[in-house]
């Protein structure tokens, strides 16, 4: 059997890896490292550094080539389904020739593996086919933590709930009956498709690393000024991830 520990590693800052984060990367003796192609090497580097910085017994890593998603037109699902199809068959051909039975392998997960990534249903798909796998989820803080905290907001008002969604979903309009919605995995500015005017925003990119960006205010006010920033800090980059909250602004 083999077995992996898929590690949550917070938004970016190593300060963030919790205690049981660090634990389990001490007891891998394998670490899987995606290769997103030169636009995200800075992601890799982090994921290095901090394996540098905490695992302190010998290991080896293992590059893992991530394929391009192809654009998703009219079938997002199908187009997902595809591509996640091809990280599963990377990740049966790399845990079969380069993870033992009996030893650990690692995968570095950003923020917390259960909330908008894809890594345990790529995982459990690798098993599907036949590999003999089991694995060991550690949660990490997410994007959406970092960015209540840096913007220092409870992330819901007294007995209200809070809605995820992504940009994808957005587009549609404010989400009826909520009061508070986070969005994520928005690479079009999908604020700028609904009506501003009762709404606020609390955007954040890159938190938790030196390149970290806030903005806050009245949408109305400050739509402008994100998708300015926002389009300078990719263009220096060559990369971006951020998240915001969308509340209705009080009476």
């Amino acid at each position: 059997m083999r077995k992996l520990l898929i590690v949550g590693i917070g938004a970016g800052d190593p300060d963030l890896m919790t205690v049981q984060a660090i634990k389990a990367l001490n007891r891998a003796d394998v670490v899987f490292l995606p290769d997103k192609g030169e636009e995200k090497a800075a992601l890799r580097h982090l994921r290095e550094q901090i394996c540098d910085r905490f695992i302190e017994k010998p290991y080896r890593t293992v590059t893992i080539e991530t394929p391009q998603r192809a654009p998703a037109g009219s079938d997002y699902r199908g187009v997902v389904d595809d591509w996640h199809g091809r990280i599963a068959a990377n990740y049966d051909r790399l845990f079969r020739e380069e993870l033992p039975a009996g030893q650990f392998g690692a995968l570095l997960v950003w923020g917390d593996p259960a909330l908008y990534d894809s890594t345990l249903r790529i995982v459990e798909r690798v098993r599907a086919g036949g590999l003999a796998l089991d694995w060991e989820v550690i949660p990490g803080i997410s994007s959406i933590q970092l960015l209540a905290a840096r913007h220092k907001i409870p992330l819901n008002r007294i007995g209200e709930p809070v809605l995820i969604t992504t940009g994808r979903k957005l587009v549609a309009g404010f989400p009826a009956g909520q009061d508070s919605v986070i969005v994520m995995l928005d690479g079009e500015q999908a604020f700028r498709q609904i009506a501003p005017e009762d709404l606020e925003i609390y955007w954040g990119a890159y938190l938790g690393t030196e390149h970290e960006i806030l903005i806050a205010g009245r949408l109305a006010d400050v739509a402008d000024e994100v998708e300015r920033v926002r389009a300078q800090a990719r263009r220096k980059q060559g990369w971006i991830m951020d998240t915001y909250l969308l509340r209705r602004a009080k009476a």
